[in-house]
């Protein structure tokens, strides 16, 4: 079992930043980590993921505006995101997913608001 916890969540205006982090209560070193967010009414989507091997992959409405990034030695992945847009506003969950098992854990959420 693998427990996640979300921080950096906030408010912020329109073109500003932010930093995600999500912290892997144990080694996460052989998962891929990814963001996902989930706007009230909307479904759950795909803001990127990053492989055990550093590979990476964006959504096409955050690219060029966030970068995920992982730390092995600290069991930890970020979302820088830049130039928030009001569209961006939604929980932002944290995955590990096991591809070989083909499991995975949820963390609890973090809320992003962008205000216009």
């Amino acid at each position: 079992q693998v427990q996640l916890v979300e921080s950096g969540g906030g408010l912020v205006q329109a073109g500003g930043s932010l930093r995600l982090s999500c912290a892997a209560s144990k080694s996460v070193i052989s998962s891929t980590m990814g963001w996902y967010r989930q706007a009230p009414g909307k479904q759950r989507e795909l803001v990127a993921d990053i492989t055990s091997s550093g590979r990476t992959n964006y959504g096409d409405s955050v690219k060029g505006r966030f970068t995920i990034s992982r730390d092995n030695t600290k069991n930890t992945v970020y979302l820088q995101m830049n130039s928030l847009k009001p569209e961006d506003t939604g929980v932002y969950y944290c995955n590990a997913h096991y591809p070989i098992g083909g499991y995975g854990y949820w963390g609890q959420g973090t809320q992003v608001t962008v205000s216009a």
